[in-house]
C-alpha cells in the first residue's frame, strides 16, 4: 500500500531556493549529480535515508517534503476543471497533476479565481431569486477562507500553545478538574466573575460576557465539559490576545468577517489547549492508543473536544499521529474540517455518501470504522461517531452531528480502533471519492450526480447499478 516517494519538483524547488547547482546539492547529500537529476525528474524515488539527509542538511521538516500538498492541490484542481464551464477543454488528470507539482502557486491562484467565480455566480443566482447577495457572500467566502487558514497550517499554533501552558501553570489547573481552578484564576487575574444562569437570561444563547460588570454568564443547560471550555475561551480573550492579534495580522485575510472567524477559531484552540495541555495529552493519547472516550473521560472534555485536540498534535519534534477531522450534519453539510493527514476534502461540493462519516447517523452513539481509498490510491483508516447537542429541555430540538477522524493506513496500527484488522492485507477497502461531481468510478450505487466532465449514456433498455451511466 505504500506509495513511492516521488518528490522531484519539491526537491528541485528546494535546490533553486538555496541557489545550488545539481552538482553542489548532490555533493552535500553524498550522491551523484546524475542520480539527483533522475530524482528531480521523478525517475527515481526518494529513500528514507535521503529524506533524513535533506531534512538535516537544509533545515526543513520532513512533512514539508511530503506530497500531501501537491495531492491536495491536484484534487482541488480536478474539481475546478470538472465544472461545466471548463470541462469542454478536456484537461487530463496528468496535466492537472503536473500543474500542481510544477507550479503550486499558480495552482492556488486558479483555485482562488474559481472560488471568486463561484461566489459571483451564487450572488447572481441570489439576485435572480430576489435574495440579498450580501448575505450569500458572508455565508460562503469567509467561512471557507477561515477553514483553509487552519487547514493550511495543519491546525497547529505554537504561540497559542505557549500562552495556554502559561495559564495552566499559573492557575495550577489539575487534569480533568479544571473548573474551580479556572474560576479562581479568572477572578484573580482578570477580575472576571462567573455565573450559571437560566436559559431565559441569555435569550436562547449559551454564553455572554458583560464588559461593564466583567461577568461571564453561562447557561445551566451547558454540560460540564462545555462550561469548562467556554470559561477557558473567555480567559483566552485576555491571556492570548497578543498572540491572536499577531497571527491574524500576518495572515493577510480577505475580509473582517474572515478575521473574526479566525479569531474565534484561535480562541477555541486556546481553550482546548488549556483543558488538554499538549505534553500530557499527547502522552495520554499514546498510552491509551488514541482511545477517544478514555481521553475524554480523563481530561473532563466532550468526545468532539477530544477528537479536535487530537487533530492539533503536530508540534515539530514531538508529533502525534497526523489526523484529519471533520464534522458534518445529517444533511451532509461540513461545519468543521482540519487535515494533518493529507485527506482531500471537497472544496466546492458535497462529500462521498460511501464515507463512514455519513453512515454514522444510522447507528447513533456507536463508533464505526472504515478503510477508505481515494481515487489517487491514498488509503485512510477512518473513525466516526455521532454527537448530540441539545437545547436542554424536552421541547428543545436536538441536533445530531457526526464527527470523524482518520489517518493514513500506515499509521492506523497506533489507534486502538484498528486492533484485529490486518492492515497489510485489508479484507475490505471502500472506494470513496471526493465528491460525485468529480468521481469517475462507475457502477456506484450511491452516486448522486454524474461526473461533470462526462456525458450521460442513457439506454432505456438497460438498468445498471448506478442511476447515472456515463461515457468516458
Amino acid at each position: 500500500m505504500a506509495r513511492k516517494t516521488l518528490l522531484g519538483n519539491k526537491i528541485r524547488r528546494l535546490r533553486e531556493q538555496a541557489n545550488l547547482t545539481q552538482a553542489r546539492m548532490a555533493e552535500q547529500l553524498g550522491i551523484s549529480a546524475s542520480y539527483l537529476n533522475l530524482i528531480e525528474h521523478d525517475q527515481r524515488p526518494v529513500t528514507v535515508a535521503l529524506l533524513l539527509k535533506l531534512g538535516k542538511q537544509f533545515d526543513v521538516e520532513l512533512t514539508d517534503l511530503s506530497d500531501d500538498d501537491d495531492r491536495k492541490l491536484a484534487t482541488g484542481l480536478r474539481e475546478v476543471f470538472a465544472d461545466g464551464t471548463l470541462a469542454a477543454q478536456g484537461i487530463a488528470p496528468e496535466e492537472i497533476k503536473a500543474l500542481a507539482e510544477a507550479a503550486p502557486n499558480a495552482a492556488k491562484a486558479i483555485l482562488e479565481l474559481y472560488r471568486a467565480y463561484r461566489l459571483a455566480r451564487d450572488d447572481a443566482q441570489s439576485m435572480t431569486l430576489g435574495l440579498p447577495s450580501g448575505n450569500t457572500r458572508k455565508m460562503v467566502l469567509p467561512a471557507e477562507e477561515a477553514r483553509d487558514f487552519f487547514h493550511d497550517r495543519t491546525n497547529y499554533f505554537s504561540d497559542i500553545e505557549e500562552a495556554a501552558e502559561a495559564v495552566v501553570a499559573q492557575a495550577g489547573v489539575p487534569i480533568g478538574e479544571a473548573w474551580r481552578g479556572l474560576v479562581d484564576y479568572a477572578k484573580a487575574r482578570f477580575s472576571i466573575a462567573v455565573e450559571i444562569v437560566e436559559p431565559a437570561a441569555l435569550a436562547g444563547g449559551v454564553r455572554r460576557y458583560d464588559t461593564k460588570t466583567k461577568t461571564l454568564q453561562l447557561s445551566e443547560t451547558l454540560p460540564r465539559a462545555s462550561r469548562r471550555f467556554h470559561l477557558a475561551y473567555q480567559i483566552g480573550l485576555f491571556a492570548a490576545r497578543k498572540q491572536v492579534d499577531l497571527i491574524v495580522a500576518t495572515a493577510k485575510l480577505a475580509s473582517k468577517e474572515t478575521e473574526t472567524l479566525v479569531r474565534v477559531g484561535l480562541y477555541n484552540y486556546f481553550a482546548g489547549a488549556v483543558l488538554m495541555p499538549y505534553a500530557p495529552y499527547l502522552a495520554a493519547a499514546r498510552e491509551r492508543r488514541y482511545d477517544i472516550e478514555l481521553l475524554a473521560n480523563h481530561f473532563g472534555v466532550s468526545f468532539e473536544q477530544a477528537c479536535h485536540r487530537l487533530s492539533t498534535l503536530q508540534r515539530p519534534g514531538d508529533k502525534g499521529v497526523p489526523l484529519w477531522l471533520v464534522r458534518v450534519d445529517i444533511a451532509g453539510n461540513v461545519s468543521k474540517r482540519f487535515s494533518a493527514a493529507g485527506f482531500h476534502f471537497s472544496r466546492f461540493g458535497g462529500s462521498c455518501p460511501r464515507w463512514i462519516v455519513h453512515e454514522a447517523f444510522t447507528s447513533p452513539g456507536r463508533i464505526l470504522t472504515q478503510a477508505a481509498r481515494l481515487p489517487d490510491g491514498a488509503t485512510f483508516f477512518c473513525v466516526a461517531r455521532t454527537v448530540a447537542k441539545t437545547g436542554g429541555g424536552y421541547l428543545e430540538p436536538q441536533s445530531l452531528l457526526a464527527v470523524g477522524i482518520g489517518c493514513e493506513i500506515a499509521n492506523a496500527h497506533e489507534l486502538v480502533y484498528a486492533d484485529g484488522i490486518d492492515l497489510e492485507k485489508l479484507g475490505h477497502v471502500v472506494d470513496i471519492g471526493v465528491g460525485c461531481r468529480v468521481c469517475e468510478r462507475e457502477n456506484c450505487r450511491q452516486r448522486a450526480y454524474p461526473p461533470l466532465q462526462h456525458r450521460l449514456d442513457i439506454d432505456v433498455n438497460v438498468k445498471g447499478a448506478s442511476a447515472y451511466a456515463f461515457k468516458k
